[in-house]
């Protein structure tokens, strides 16, 4: 059979070498328009943000650039040829052009911010995500009972669910940047969508699943299932991070004349652990995560200097390309496929469940993450209303739609599809250009430095740290004996780490906070995202 494909093919070029070379110039075509609208988002995202002007997000240009060109192509009947450079292949999306994002997300994430608010980040990620999920799903299911809007089978809304569940707030996390924001916010607002797309995935894999194999599966069996693949694929992910960290230690690559191969051994790695998982029917997006936290905290320590300045530069490169491609590419074809419009009541009623179901998951979890913390840490009601907000929706969710056109009946993939569409193209266009004003108004963002993270933290010298040493403070007994509390679950990691891990796998002694300040100052644009606030080290924020 694949040979036969092959073989038809290559017959074309062989009989009709014309026909091969109006190819390669429609090849040529398309790639070079792609180019160009990615050199002119760069331009108009810089300009942008140099004006200070946030109605239009740089995320939210890149998509306006790719509807008006694919507009464009539309209505002036561009060569068939040259459109397919730019559909939208979620093959494409998912094995190249999401790899070096979720990675990246991985490896810039910050130690002590990330574990610090680790908890309630899993909270809202895993429980969160997973709410959001099954309340969507039924309340789409009710709304076609009820005849608010088109019927889909139970499954199929919990697919819906999932998918439409996978969260997207950079145009929130790059405003954060430019205005400043309370270093917790941004924690839990990047590390919850860090987590969210892998939870989403898993989730929508589970329940396509559960639709193909519907033999009656409980739903117990069903969260089996979903554990199997995360556990898998985080553990898939771990061990591929202390794989590479046991290599750089111990292969002795460190030497001038061999940071090329030093470079291209860490370089593929990120890929190894996502084929790996992929290859083995689990999430390859949650192992590489994983894979990007393990050989940031451990095998980066390993390397070169030159190295870890190249490596830092050449993702945080190639994920600013890849994200930046991915909103024109979706801009793109969204312009240029079939949608069925047919069915607006469920565009409109999803819109809204949406939102229901994203205030479901914030509201829900930071109830429980404030009964299990003290009042010191206490996500305040205006943190959680920018999280609320922060839900936009973007590719992740726009891919997985688009694979469901493929795997859902005619008519059902389809209406799914656009409704994704729809509430991708309001969210990041609409609610993300008003972004900035709404968390101005929640005066969760600014300029100002003296914004406290709550009653057991103050700001000295531009850096956020815990207040140990209040010995004048009425509430000093309370407060040492809650702090004492929570520190608990995070000391045993703490030590383990820093006793046996650090030492076993890098070269460090154990040691590793001064190590990390000096690593700290010397990237310290590339690794800290809240320069805006003050700068961070490993010192800076105690937990």
């Amino acid at each position: 059979m694949s040979s036969s494909s092959s073989e038809l093919q290559i017959s074309p070029a062989i009989h009709d070498p014309q026909g091969q070379e109006k190819q390669q110039q429609a090849a040529g075509v398309g790639i070079l328009l792609q180019i160009m609208m990615l050199v002119l988002s760069f331009v108009l995202g810089h300009v942008l943000r140099r004006h200070k002007f946030y109605y239009l997000p740089e995320a939210s240009a890149s998509l306006l650039i790719g509807l008006i060109v694919g507009g464009l192509a539309n209505v002036s009947n561009t060569e068939t040829s040259i459109r397919t450079w730019f559909n939208f292949h979620d093959e494409f999306f998912f094995l190249f052009l999401l790899p070096p994002i979720i990675f990246q997300s991985g490896f810039s994430l910050q130690p002590k911010p990330f574990f610090s608010n680790f908890g309630a980040i899993v909270t809202f990620s895993v429980l969160g995500t997973f709410v959001a999920s099954i309340v969507t799903g039924v309340l789409v299911y009710l709304g076609g009972v009820m005849f608010l809007m088109y019927r889909l089978p139970f499954v199929e809304c919990l697919m819906f669910g999932s998918l439409i569940s996978a969260t997207d707030p950079v145009t929130v996390l790059s405003i954060f940047q430019e205005l400043g924001s309370d270093v917790n916010l941004y924690a839990l607002v990047f590390g919850e969508s860090v987590l969210n797309d892998a939870m989403a995935i898993s989730l929508y894999r589970t329940m396509s699943l559960v639709r193909s194999h519907s033999t009656g599966q409980n739903f117990f069996m069903v969260i089996v299932r979903f554990l199997e693949t995360f556990v898998g694929s985080m553990s898939a992910g771990v061990g591929v991070g202390f794989t590479s960290a046991l290599l750089f230690k111990y292969a002795g690559l460190d030497v001038d004349n061999l940071q090329n191969l030093e470079c291209c051994l860490f370089v593929l790695f990120p890929y190894f652990s996502y084929m790996l998982a992929e290859g083995l029917s689990l999430s390859g997006i949650v192992s590489i995560l994983f894979t990007g936290i393990v050989m940031k905290h451990y095998t980066f320590s390993n390397l070169s200097a030159n190295s870890q300045r190249f490596v830092s530069a050449f993702f945080h490169l190639i994920s600013s390309l890849a994200e930046t491609f991915v909103f024109i590419y979706m801009g793109f074809d969204i312009a240029m496929e079939k949608h069925s419009w047919s069915h607006v009541g469920f565009i409109f009623f999803s819109i809204l469940f949406i939102v229901i179901a994203r205030a479901a998951n914030v509201f829900g979890c930071g109830y429980l993450v404030n009964l299990a913390r003290p009042a010191h840490r206490k996500i305040p009601m205006t943190h959680q209303k920018a999280l609320w907000y922060s839900g936009l929706r973007g590719a992740m969710a726009f891919a997985l739609a688009l694979q469901s056109v493929h795997e859902l009946p005619e008519g059902h993939g389809q209406t799914i599809f656009t409704a994704t569409t729809a509430i991708v193209v309001v969210t990041v266009l609409l609610i993300g250009g008003s972004t900035g004003t709404m968390l101005e108004a929640l005066e969760v963002v600014g300029d100002s430095r003296d914004t406290s993270l709550g009653d057991g933290f103050e700001v000295v010298n531009n850096r956020y740290m815990t207040r140990f040493d209040d010995e004048g403070s009425p509430s000093e007994s309370g407060f040492r004996t809650k702090l004492r509390e929570f520190h608990k679950s995070a000391k045993s990691f703490t030590e383990l780490d820093r006793n046996y891990l650090t030492p076993f796998f890098t070269s460090n002694s154990g040691d590793y906070d001064e190590d990390d300040d000096i690593n700290g100052d010397q990237h310290q644009e590339e690794r800290i995202p809240f320069t805006r606030r003050g700068n961070f080290n490993n010192r800076g924020l105690n937990f």
